[in-house]
């Protein structure tokens, strides 16, 4: 097998008298890629990956790699996700308030936080996430701001938010014992370097992983849609709800991907005139919106018991071709 990347790593035991070695390697042998991670001290390896795809494999390895970074492992070599991530794994000040309030978190009141979050939610019949993200309320139970002033400086809360919910959340947080002052300055200095550096390269691993299992499905979805299954079908094998198969497939079709036998399969009980009524509707409406389109060719008023989803779904199957074809039209153009 072919070495064609090789960086070793380093990591200090907890009391910080010993080096822990081990190397991160990528190999190649007759079209087939494969990746390991090897511990330097009892020999012990373990292959990460094992395939034809580059593409894929370099996802595992950003995901896979961020683990061992978060784990207090550092390179040899900077530069080990081919993007200069070094650099940028320095924290940003929003990042260090973020990573000092969940190091150190205030659970009693993010729980209280969070109980007036579901009662809001209910009231307002709105997600408890578009009141307040849990990041938010980590924040807001960890520095424990007294004034509006103080509570816009945390990342997250603007003019909007803090206009809305503010005056409760304020009321929920007087104390006399708060432990923290603002301004916030004093946090940097109260950050261990490489603890903060380490809450980053953990962000990366779970921002890689969910790259990873998306970049999966994308490889499962080409495959079934290869195989002449549907959309229906697609669901039950990969567990995807219609709409994000349906997204998934309009990325695809915009990435150059051959997805033509699925819109055939999915459009065939469409009669053409129909769909070139659609088509028509594109033309004089434009394609950003869909419901101009649907009441556009079938009306305003529809009949008693339409699939009005089914219908959506398909004005989007047919605006991937219509939109492929904006495109080679603009670009012969």
């Amino acid at each position: 097998m072919r070495i064609v990347f090789l960086n070793s790593m380093e990591k200090r035991d907890e009391e910080g008298l010993h080096l822990q070695g081990a190397q991160v390697w990528i190999g190649e042998e007759e079209g087939i890629w494969r990746m390991g991670w090897k511990e330097l001290s009892t020999g012990k390896e373990t292959l990460w990956y094992e395939d034809t795809s580059w593409s894929e494999m370099l996802h595992v390895y950003r995901h896979r790699l961020a683990s061992k970074l978060s784990e207090g492992f550092r390179p040899s070599i900077e530069g080990v996700f081919h993007d200069q991530p070094e650099t940028r794994s320095r924290p940003t000040q929003a990042q260090k308030l973020i990573c000092y309030s969940e190091l150190h978190t205030n659970d009693a009141l993010f729980a209280e936080l969070s109980a007036w979050r579901r009662r809001r939610a209910q009231t307002e019949r709105k997600a408890p996430y578009l009141i307040a993200s849990n990041r938010l309320l980590r924040l807001i139970s960890t520095y424990q701001p007294q004034t509006i002033a103080e509570l816009m400086q945390l990342p997250g809360v603007g003019e909007s938010k803090s206009a809305e919910y503010g005056a409760e959340l304020i009321a929920l947080l007087q104390t006399d014992d708060r432990a923290h002052d603002f301004p916030l300055v004093w946090v940097e200095q109260a950050l261990d370097p490489e603890e903060s550096r380490s809450w980053v390269y953990k962000q990366k691993e779970m921002k890689y992983r969910v790259e990873m299992e998306r970049f999966g499905l994308r490889r499962q979805l080409q495959s079934l849609m290869s195989e002449g299954l549907g959309i229906e079908e697609i669901c039950v094998h990969t567990g995807l709800s219609r709409r994000e198969v349906i997204e998934m497939i309009e990325e695809l079709d915009k990435e150059g991907y051959e997805v033509d036998l699925i819109l055939d399969g999915e459009l065939q009980h469409m009669s053409e005139e129909e769909q070139s009524e659609v088509w028509k509707a594109y033309e004089e409406l434009g394609d950003t919106y869909l419901k101009p389109i649907l009441q556009r060719v079938y009306g305003m008023d529809l009949e008693e018991g339409a699939d009005v989803e089914k219908m959506y779904e398909q004005l989007r199957l047919i605006r991937i071709r219509y939109r492929r074809r904006h495109v080679i039209m603009t670009s012969a153009g």
